[in-house]
């Protein structure tokens, strides 16, 4: 019987905090070369610190694309909102070293003969679901992102112009009965534009954001707040620390209530199984949960580079299940073909989707006309069904 009372802790990190800026880069370049050819191979790394963006990695797609990467760089950094000496969309340096695919993977990944396309890498990825919330998400990272992504919300249309790009949150959340009921504790450090506004002052700006964005009764007179404890965060972004791709992999999965399989997601073109995998684990998960299958679900898949098939498929329902775990194990594989193939078609994950994932987490977004955030779909609860 797993724990039913305790408090669990789950952070996030605002679009404008330096490794989200690298994230969106990055995945800024694979939808660029996405929507020139949908089969392009991305494998995009960005650095950036003060006043310079550094981008590199493997590419197979439209020489086209990598004329532009400067600018799709410019784009992304003034979308996020950076105007500031020290990490400026307009001045700031973009070095590109993006360069041709390497032949010894591209001949374990390419289809040819028999051989159907094979992963992209070795790995194993995981997929977790949980009914505690509607979106079946873990609680606290779920609402960790949400109060960011409202907080960018008024800093971008202009309510709120005294806050900054680059932030982080932190919720401690204590579970009754195994759910989740009320915050503990807050942690909020968002950069501020004006040098003279003290923690007070930030947290005036934002409290009645955060108290929109909690469930009613979340937030009781025991919940302990620190909004920018250090007292002032007026350097944000690159210029106050450097920032990297794929750093903040526990931020963008589960917010370390499930386990991650370590590979990171953005920059990388669905044959990385690192990232189409993990996205087909949480579909997966998702809908043994939506199918009443269990209450929770992780989900293991494991790869070969070069080999299509996953070596394995594993499920672990915590004692929630009502149904046999190896039972479920063998209708997941039934319901989806989880060759690296089968998941970008099932998903439609060969389009200029990505961009959007770079913040504010990969899972637990409402699916989206054009395709984005495909594998958040329950569509597979019947097929499930029938074959348990």
């Amino acid at each position: 019987m797993s724990r039913q009372n305790y408090i669990f802790t789950s952070e996030s990190v605002a679009e404008g905090h330096p490794d989200k800026v690298c994230d969106r880069i990055s995945d800024a370049v694979l939808d660029a070369f996405l929507a020139e050819d949908p089969y392009s191979r991305v494998a995009c790394e960005t650095f950036a610190t003060t006043d310079r963006v550094v981008i590199g990695g493997e590419v197979r797609g439209p020489g086209s694309v990598i004329g532009s990467v400067e600018e799709i760089a410019r784009e992304c950094v003034r979308d996020i909102g950076y105007e500031q000496d020290g990490f400026h969309w307009a001045n700031l340096k973009v070095d590109s070293y993006l360069h041709a695919q390497s032949a010894d993977i591209a001949q374990g990944v390419d289809a040819s003969g028999n051989k159907d396309e094979g992963a992209g890498d070795q790995g194993i990825m995981f997929g977790y679901a949980v009914d505690e919330t509607p979106e079946l998400m873990p609680a606290p990272i779920l609402y960790a992102h949400a109060i960011l992504r409202r907080l960018a919300e008024v800093r971008k249309n202009g309510t709120e112009p005294k806050l900054g790009p680059d932030a982080k949150s932190q919720l401690s959340i204590r579970y009754e009965g195994g759910k989740p009921v009320a915050v503990t504790s807050l942690v909020l450090s968002t950069q501020h534009l004006d040098p003279a506004l003290s923690s007070s002052d930030v947290r005036a700006i934002v409290e009645p954001y955060i108290r929109d964005v909690l469930p009613e009764g979340w937030l009781t007179a025991d919940t302990d707040w620190h909004v920018n404890p250090t007292g002032k965060f007026v350097i944000g972004g690159p210029d106050g620390d450097a920032g990297l791709t794929g750093r903040k992999i526990i931020v963008d999965t589960y917010g370390g209530a499930a386990p991650h399989g370590g590979g990171a997601f953005s920059g990388k073109d669905p044959t990385k199984v690192d990232r189409s995998a993990a996205y087909a684990a949480r579909y997966l998960a998702k809908n043994v949960v939506a199918a009443g299958l269990a209450r929770r679900c992780t989900l293991q898949l494991s790869y070969a580079i070069g080999v299509a098939r996953p070596l394995s498929i594993y499920v672990d329902t915590h004692g929630t299940g009502k149904a046999d775990e190896a039972a479920i194990e063998a209708a997941v594989g039934k319901v989806m073909d989880l060759t690296p193939r089968g998941i970008r078609s099932a998903l439609g994950l060969n389009r200029p989707i990505f961009q959007r994932t770079a913040a504010y987490g990969h899972f637990g977004r409402a699916p989206e006309a054009d395709g984005g955030f495909s594998w958040e779909r329950t569509d597979l609860v019947d097929a499930l069904l029938g074959v348990v």
